[in-house]
């Protein structure tokens, strides 16, 4: 694990003009790293919560499709706000995919595209598949959607498909992939989102106490890395690293507040990311203490 890496003094990467371009100067800095690494690392040199967001997605990514490739990627889930699979339209026939998604992550900059189709024959339930596309190939089109006031670095897009060829992964699409991203991405965000912070204290010289705590929680990050996610414990686990990182709240906004004015508005634009999906970890946590008959 590559603690010494974090616990240095860094230079951090500045934004650049493109996400592509900063992306590919973190690589240049990094080399190959894990999937972990590349979010705790890319965390720590983020100039932004968003970039920060942005490393720790890329490392999701990773971990989720182990052989993907080093270029910006991104998963394509979302039909009319929904994720259900029962709700979704895309489908892939053979090797040829059709239909939309309309939000997708980063989709703008991204140069590989894994989207979620459903394949069922007439009359079967409904069941999913994964297939990768690339942006700019024949029948795949990608439309940028206007700035949020989250993380407006980080671009969203719509995603239009007309016969685009694809890459069938191995394994069944929702099982396999998209529900295991939900806490994947949850984890390698969090351990990003950490260690910016955690670069910001040291840079703001805030109370070693908070610091310390940035660091266990990061340490707690790693060992639930290593957790296969599909598993009770790991949602479990999971949930308490996020209620140990609310936890710090009012610490984090009297350190923002005493510190340097930028890094402040920074944090005061983008905190809100982190509680972006906590409807679905409760859930996953209420499923997680039924399975595991835990009444906490």
């Amino acid at each position: 694990m590559p603690w010494q890496n974090l616990l240095q003094t860094h230079q951090r990467l500045p934004a650049a003009s493109s996400l592509e371009a900063w992306y590919a100067a973190l690589l240049a800095r990094l080399g190959t790293p894990s999937p972990f690494e590349l979010a705790l690392l890319g965390g720590r040199l983020a100039a932004t919560p968003g970039l920060a967001f942005l490393a720790g997605y890329q490392g999701a990514l990773r971990k989720l499709w182990l052989s993907a490739p080093w270029s910006l990627g991104a998963l394509c889930v979302t039909e009319n706000k929904s994720v259900r699979p029962a709700d979704m339209q895309t489908r892939l026939s053979g090797l040829q995919l059709h239909g939309r998604k309309d939000f997708v992550t980063a989709g703008d900059a991204a140069d590989w595209l894994l989207v979620a189709a459903r394949e069922e024959l007439p009359a079967q339930p409904v069941r999913l598949a994964l297939g990768v596309v690339r942006n700019g190939d024949p029948g795949v089109r990608v439309e940028t959607l206007p700035s949020l006031p989250l993380m407006p670095d980080i671009g969203h897009a719509r995603l239009y498909l007309d016969g685009a060829h694809c890459e069938r992964l191995a394994g069944d699409g929702w099982d396999d992939y998209v529900k295991p991203f939900r806490s994947i991405e949850d984890l390698h965000v969090l351990t990003a989102v950490g260690a910016w912070l955690y670069g910001v204290g040291q840079e703001s010289n805030w109370p070693q106490a908070l610091q310390l705590r940035l660091l266990g929680l990061l340490a707690g990050c790693a060992e639930v890395a290593r957790k296969d996610p599909a598993q009770a414990a790991t949602h479990l686990l999971l949930a308490g690293l996020f209620a140990q990182f609310a936890a710090l709240d009012a610490e984090l906004h009297a350190a923002f507040a005493a510190g340097p004015a930028d890094w402040a508005a920074l944090w005061q634009r983008d905190c809100g990311l982190l509680s972006l999906a906590n409807s679905a970890r409760g859930k996953r946590l209420a499923k997680a203490q039924a399975a595991l008959g835990l009444h906490l």
